[in-house]
Formats: C-alpha cells, structure tokens, sequence
C-alpha cells in the first residue's frame, strides 16, 4: 500500500476546504461516497488521483519548506513556514520580488509541484519543484530561458493552472474566464481526481441507494456505468490524452470523448513520424495505434481501477495474456513462452528482460516523470533511416546503431512477421513533401486495417497537399464509423473545389458527434453559398455555434487568438484580425507570427507610420528577430541586416 493511504482521513477532512466557490449541483463529494465503499475508499486514498491536488498541510507538503533557497538562472526562490501556512519569496530575473503564500499542491510523486495565486483566482503552477524520491527543489526547464515576459514563465498564460490543468486535477469544473476582465472565477465539486470525477455526480446514486423500494437499474443512478470496454478506455482519455477542450470546464462523465475533445494527431512536435511519443502526449493517441486496443484490452485489463497501478509486478502485467496459457478473454492471441531469454535475450530479471524495455520503452517528462509510450510496439531499428524515431534497442545500447540493432533482431528472429511494410514511413515522407507522398498518404488513409489514428493523420498531412483528385477519391471516407476519421475526412475536404465540398460536407453538419460537426463547420467556413436551403442551413448554424462555442470556451489560449485571427482572415475582417493578433502577442509577447501579421495588417489598412510602431514594440520583446528587422529597414529606412528576411 502506498505510504500516503495512511492520510486518507486527513484528505476527506480537506475536501471541502474552498479555493474557489463550491459548484456543480448533484456531485456530492468523495467524503459522501467513502462513507459506504470502504475498500475502494482506501485503494484510491493512497493514489495519484487521490493526490493530484489537495491543500496544504503538514500531511500532504513532502518538501522542505524550512528556509531553503533554490536559486536558477538569476532568479531565487526561498522557502518558509509561517503561521501553519507555507511561503515561496520568489526574486524573478528582472530583480522583483514577489511573496507568494502557497495556495494548494499539485501531485506526489516523482515530483511535487506548488500553486501560487499571482491575482484574485488565478492560480499559476511554480517552476520549481520538489523532487520526492532523491530530495531537493529542481526546475523544470533548466535549459530554458524564460524571463517574467516570456509566454512561458511560470506566470504565462502556459502554466496558468486554471487554463491548462485544474480540469483534470480536480472533480466538477468550470474554468468560468471572463475574457472582458482577463480573470478567473473558477469553481469545482472537489479538488483532487475524486470517485464522481470517473463516475459522475453521485446524487443520482445516493437517492437510489438510500431508497428501499428501489428498482434494480444498470447504472446505480451514475452517468457513466462503465458498462463497455470503450467506454472505460473514452473515460480515462478524458484526462489522459493530449486534447482541445471543446467546453469550459469537466465535460459530465460518460459524455463520449469526441464530443468533449479534438484529439491531438500524430503531429510533429508530439509524436516520431512512426507514432512513438516524443512530447508528453498522456497515452491515449499511443495506445490508439496499438494491436492490444484492436484486440479489445482496455486500460482496467492493466491497471486498478482505484489504485491506478498496475495490476501486477514487473512482466507479470503482460503474461497474464501472453503466455502458453494465454488469456480466455483474448481468444486471438498466440500462445507461446516470452518471459524466457529464448525470446528476450537478455539476463532474466535484468532491465533488458522487462516486457516493457523492449514494447513500451519509457520517456522522461518534467524532470523525472518516467512515462511508458502506450503502443506496445515491436522495435523496428530498421526503419530509423527513414522516420528518424528512435528505437528501444538503441535507446539502452547507446553506443550503438539503429543498424546494429536491425541486423542483431533479424539474426535472433529470422523468421520475423514485424518486419513489413509500417505507416510511420508514410508519414515521414508525408511530413518532408506532402505532395509528392500523396498518393502512398491517401493509400494509408483508405486502408481500413490501419488505426483510425494513424488514417486520420494521413488525412490531415494531405490538406497540405492541395489534390483536389485525392479529396474526390477519398469523399467516401467521410461515412467511416471512427468519428476521429471522420472529422479528419471533412478537414482533408478542404483541398476539393468549392462546390463538391459543400456537396460532400452538408450531411456532416448534423453529424451525432461535435468534433465532426466543427471539422465540417470549419471546412465549410469560405464556401461560397450566399444561402443555404432551410434544414441545411439550421444545421449549419448549429454546427458553427459549436465551434464557436469550443474557441470561446479557450479565450484564455494564445493558440486560440489565432485561430480567432485566421477565421477573420479567411472572412476578410481585417479589423477583427488585428484585434485577434494583438491578443495573441499580449498573452504571449514571443509569438512571432502573430506581430507580423499585425505588422501586414497596420501596413495594409493604416499605412506605415502604425505599422512601424507595431515594429518597434516587436522588436522590444523579439529584438533579434531578421524579419522584423527587415520590416523596420524597409519601413524606416535603417540599414538592413546582412540576412534580413524581408517581408513580400
């Protein structure tokens, strides 16, 4: 049992301590549910999820806040307690110093971060950290240059707790930002991943349960019964995923996870052009790709459902299916012995020897988060030339080759089925020159055996092809059953003349999952219909009311500004535009496209006086920069950088 089990009564103590308003009407907090379910009460007492946010207190603050001082990088940051409360003294680089009290407490292990309230409801999660296991403050992004004027900076909009992760630390809520005043008035059922966070509010099931002449009934009164694999696994992709939120606050649970979510794609940035995790992408879009998620496994199928451990020590995790026993439940499975160096070739109990080593390898996150990519894939070195991802075998033989590895896995299984044709060389080509991998793209998006993942990525490096004839080939797929395919084939419809795109696109407009009905919205947002029939245009309107509801319901987003600022592009407001850039760069002073933007707008509709002035406050913040420098030759006439960009 985890050591922190032993506080369970101190955390239901906390629970309804407020950091903000108490909200949501039917959640009736964890305290209420303990009362009856006393084991599951203590298996998630002790958890992560138990633990990912609670108050401050001698039972939950691990780290050393007795007058220590870390300093990084010209900033210094001391630590005190005083009168039963803890205390960070934080001495930016620009020299001010700020005494922040510490608001509340993020997570347990390996690490343990600190909520600091920079201004009325706004909590903004602090840089450095407690390390639990080796003791001792660190920072997160040592390498990092971030002055307080950086999007990035522990004050940035980036780090914003409230924005970017109280959602999936707390039970029950809402974000409520108010965009006029650029402030929080945030509230939640419970902070902490509480029992209705995965079951939904609990009012429901206590009125059922405390009735005696209750009617037996499936779900014990809960909004999400778990009554399906695929809804276990939507369920636990609502936090564990790399996403955009399409409401304010906690989607109800049980609400299908496309219809609260985008999720990410295999993008560069977050994934190898083969699928494997690169930045931290929380599991969900790995384990899409992998065979045991076509074969049915869900994430309880591994992982306790109160604990969130895993079920079992070491590689008894994965015998229990692949074995010579293998797994009723899993009927398709070979049966053979792979715990044995016959098959793993390494010293039994060894690193190497780990299941996970080899199918799951790990990745270090914030520091010294070890997290497992959820793939479970068979290494493949020999593609390494082509995606340029990085395979297990290297990963623990540094000093080695990719082709080193190859060679040693084809001599050890010479009659190896994994060494066929894979979709990441697709996508890496994909990536390098869309155009010309179009054809092999639009083959890897037909192709039906392939996770829907990998398809609907296919799809959207295709939009970047402009192939009207792959859009006309492909305008079937937008019936397909995944609705992440299919939002991605509405997107891909981009590429197609503008009125087969509206034929092709209407019947989506009322598709039954929001993530279509926004993918069409958006694709459709420059046709050039000056007026639908009646029932299309109700649809239309509906499905562009959600869109506009997802991007209004981000307003605190840099990212969300410039989507703002493309659609009034797209729609020629270029006054509209102006004020979506200069939100983007207010949030977020480095985004360098968007003060260039503005700078082509100011030029373009105020002449170069105001454009020049856009010019001089980029260059304040971005002084380096050759294409603002070329704007300011060119406008004002000062000599040119050698290399300067200039603008066309």
């Amino acid at each position: 049992m985890h050591r922190l089990a032993l506080i369970l009564p101190a955390i239901l103590a906390c629970l309804g301590q407020p950091a903000f308003a108490q909200a949501t009407p039917g959640y009736v907090g964890s305290r209420t549910c303990t009362a009856c379910h006393d084991d599951a009460a203590m298996a998630w007492g002790g958890s992560h999820h138990a633990l990912a946010w609670t108050w401050p207190s001698p039972e939950t603050v691990v780290a050393d806040f007795d007058g220590t001082v870390f300093a990084h990088d010209g900033m210094t940051a001391r630590f005190r307690i005083e009168d039963d409360a803890y205390f960070v003294t934080v001495t930016e680089k620009d020299g001010v110093t700020t005494d922040y009290r510490v608001h509340s407490v993020a997570g347990i292990e390996p690490l343990q971060q600190y909520l600091l309230e920079t201004e009325p409801g706004r909590l903004q999660s602090f840089d450095v950290v407690w390390d639990t296991e080796m003791g001792g403050w660190f920072h997160l992004y040592p390498d990092q240059d971030l002055p307080p004027d950086d999007g990035l900076h522990w004050t940035g909009p980036y780090k914003t707790w409230n924005a970017r992760c109280a959602e999936c630390h707390a039970t029950g809520f809402d974000k409520n930002y108010d965009a006029a005043t650029r402030s929080y008035a945030s509230t939640q059922s419970e902070i902490g991943v509480g029992c209705e966070a995965c079951h939904g509010p609990g009012s429901a099931h206590l009125d059922w349960a405390q009735d005696t002449t209750r009617e037996p009934r499936a779900d014990h009164g809960f909004s999400q019964p778990f009554a399906t694999t695929e809804a276990t696994i939507q369920q636990c992709a609502t936090c564990h995923s790399r996403r955009e939120a399409h409401d304010d606050g906690s989607p109800v649970p049980g609400t299908p996870y496309h219809d609260a979510y985008g999720l990410a794609l295999l993008r560069p940035g977050l994934y190898h052009a083969d699928g494997q995790i690169s930045d931290e992408v929380y599991v969900y879009g790995s384990f899409l790709q992998s065979k045991m998620y076509a074969k049915g496994v869900g994430c309880l199928d591994c992982h306790d459902a109160h604990t969130a451990q895993v079920i079992a020590e070491g590689n008894a995790v994965c015998t229990q299916c692949h074995s010579p026993a293998g797994n009723p439940d899993f009927p398709t499975l070979a049966l053979a012995e792979y715990d044995t160096p016959a098959h793993h070739f390494h010293e039994p109990g060894s690193d190497g020897a780990q299941c996970m080593s080899c199918h799951a390898p790990e990745q270090v996150y914030m520091g010294n988060d070890w997290r497992a990519d959820h793939s479970f894939r068979v290494p493949r070195p020999d593609l390494a030339s082509v995606t340029g991802a990085p395979d297990a075998c290297t990963t623990c033989h540094s000093d080695r080759d990719a082709a080193w590895a190859a060679g040693e896995i084809a001599k050890r299984f010479p009659e190896g089925t994994h060494r066929g044709p894979h979709y990441g060389v697709t996508l890496a080509r994909g990536q390098t020159d869309p155009a010309a991998a179009a054809g092999d793209l639009a083959d890897l998006a037909a192709d039906g055996g392939q996770p829907g993942i990998v398809r609907a990525t296919a799809l959207w490096l295709l939009e970047q092809s402009e192939d009207a004839e792959t859009a006309e080939r492909l305008a079937p797929l937008l019936s397909d059953p995944d609705p992440l395919f299919r939002a991605a084939a509405a997107g891909h419809q981009r590429t197609a003349p503008a009125q087969a795109r509206v034929l092709r696109l209407v019947d989506l407009l009322d598709d039954p999952v929001r993530s279509v009905r926004i993918a069409a919205a958006r694709a459709l947002l420059d046709a050039p219909v000056a007026r639908f029939p009646g029932p299309i245009a109700e649809d239309f309107s509906a499905a562009m009311g959600d869109w506009q509801s997802a991007m209004t319901s981000r307003l605190d987003f840099p990212e969300t500004h410039l989507q703002l600022a493309g659609v009034s592009l797209t729609l020629r407001n270029m006054a509209a535009a102006e004020r979506a850039f200069a939100e983007v760069v207010r949030l977020d002073p480095q985004r360098q496209e968007a003060w260039v933007m503005r700078v082509r707008i100011a030029a373009a509709t105020e002449g170069p006086e105001r454009a020049l002035s856009i010019v001089n406050a980029a260059l304040e913040v971005l002084p380096e920069d050759l294409t603002l420098l070329g704007f300011k030759a060119e406008l004002d006439g000062t000599p040119q950088p050698p290399d300067a960009l200039l603008p066309p």
